[in-house]
């Protein structure tokens, strides 16, 4: 019995070593926490903050990457790792059987230059975006123009809507 213990995953019998082994490690290290902080005292920083410390400036995109005359449809670009967001992709390709509306992820490489060729910042992940060949929307007109492309009622509840203030 002696020989098994230190074989279980998260003993660590070896006296030289002073980091868990290669598959215990997840994430960036830690980074002490500001004082007057809750919890242990130490955090991983988010995904987005690492994303963003590693980015290299990301150049726009041009019409030509990404509408060719063979497939100009608009662009929904969303959070990828919201789930509200991936529910609204969800409900968008349910009632989009002519599938008119291409989907990106803001977090992707397509996704950032597209932000930067709509005039954002493409580490800003606030909101959905629609991207058409020549226009871009954000926010509440993005939605209501997403709107528009889907199946009855919603392009008439979008006309509706569009009256009242953002």
């Amino acid at each position: 019995m002696a020989t098994m213990a230190g074989r279980y995953c998260c003993s660590y019998s070896s006296p030289s070593a002073s980091a868990p082994p290669p598959h215990r490690q997840r994430g960036p290290p830690l980074q002490p926490r500001p004082t007057g902080g809750r919890g242990r005292g130490l955090r991983r920083p988010s995904l987005r903050a690492v994303a963003s410390a590693a980015a290299e400036p990301v150049k726009a995109a041009t019409d030509a990457e990404f509408f060719q005359p063979a497939d100009s449809r608009p662009i929904m670009l969303f959070d990828g790792v919201c789930n509200l967001c991936n529910g609204g992709v969800r409900f968008v390709r349910e009632h989009d059987p002519g599938r008119s509306i291409r989907y990106i992820p803001l977090q992707s490489d397509s996704g950032r230059k597209l932000l930067r060729r709509s005039g954002r910042s493409p580490d800003d992940i606030s909101s959905v975006v629609l991207v058409e060949k020549d226009r871009s929307y954000i926010k509440s007109d993005a939605v209501l123009r997403i709107m528009e492309y889907l199946n009855l009622p919603f392009p008439q509840l979008a006309a509706f809507l569009k009256i009242a203030p953002l």
